[in-house]
């Protein structure tokens, strides 16, 4: 019972981050599930699709009313990323692909999260995005096929381990579509509640899923972002940043040691 009651605290609490940064903290609910609420690896992977999914549409929501979404971005990306998805699900299903393998790539990815949350958070720079290079450069690929093949890669990390890929999608959408940063944040999530629908179809009938605590652990993650999101207004998304940037690369260390 303890553990249950820790396990949802700690998913409400993922919650809070996501609407207090706007992402990262997603990929902190897979070790929760696993080490914490013991639930095996592949199936955790597929209840953290669902988990990111839901707070990512309901993160969305304000960025929508404030206009802070782009729907073509969205149709040159979203489709490639949720095939990724669900082909990256697949390939995790498949019999080869062990939980050390997943967990190993998991830690690696937290790892290089990490680094770019705890280095923007040390920039002066409110969105160090802003001062990329934005100039055109000659490419040997168009545009937009450079954002649709970036969909697919990330897409694929996103069924494989269950990670939402916030800090790749982002300076992808940024860099490549030469997208505003609010209106990266706001598409990146609308993006993220699409391919998490697919990766999880892609795990559907081939893992075990407890639906009981999906539910629960998706309603008390729900409600975080929705606290996360009233008390934005309060702190340094920035500060904190930075700080749950140490938390993550901590827990990655984790993951990798412990697998």
């Amino acid at each position: 019972m303890l553990i249950t009651v820790i396990g949802h605290l700690l998913a409400i609490c993922i919650g809070i981050s996501l609407g207090l940064i706007g992402g990262g903290g997603s990929i902190l609910a897979a070790p929760v599930l696993i080490y914490v609420m013991s639930v095996p690896a592949k199936s955790a992977f597929a209840m953290t699709l669902v988990i990111v999914g839901v707070a990512s549409l309901i993160g969305a929501i304000p960025h929508w009313r404030q206009g802070n979404v782009n729907p073509k971005i969205i149709a040159l990306f979203a489709p490639a990323s949720m095939l990724g998805a669900y082909l990256g699900a697949r390939i995790a299903s498949l019999p080869f692909i062990n939980p050390t393998i997943q967990l190993v790539t998991f830690g690696v990815m937290m790892l290089i999260a990490s680094i770019t949350m705890i280095r923007k958070g040390a920039s002066k720079s409110e969105n160090p995005l802003d001062k990329a290079d934005h100039s055109d450069h000659h490419t040997v690929i168009p545009k937009w096929l450079a954002i649709a093949l970036e969909g697919l890669a990330v897409g694929t990390l996103t069924g494989f381990i269950g990670i939402g890929g916030g800090f790749l999608v982002i300076p992808a959408l940024v860099l490549l579509g030469k997208t505003p940063m609010k209106e990266a944040v706001g598409t990146s999530l609308i993006i993220l509640a699409l391919k998490s629908v697919t990766g999880f179809a892609g795990y559907f009938g081939h893992v075990p899923i407890d639906w009981n605590l999906l539910l629960s652990f998706t309603i008390a993650s729900s409600a975080g972002i929705l606290l996360g999101s009233y008390l934005n207004q309060f702190v340094s998304a920035k500060q904190l940043e930075k700080g749950f940037g140490y938390f993550v690369l901590a827990v990655a260390v984790f993951v990798l040691i412990k697998r």
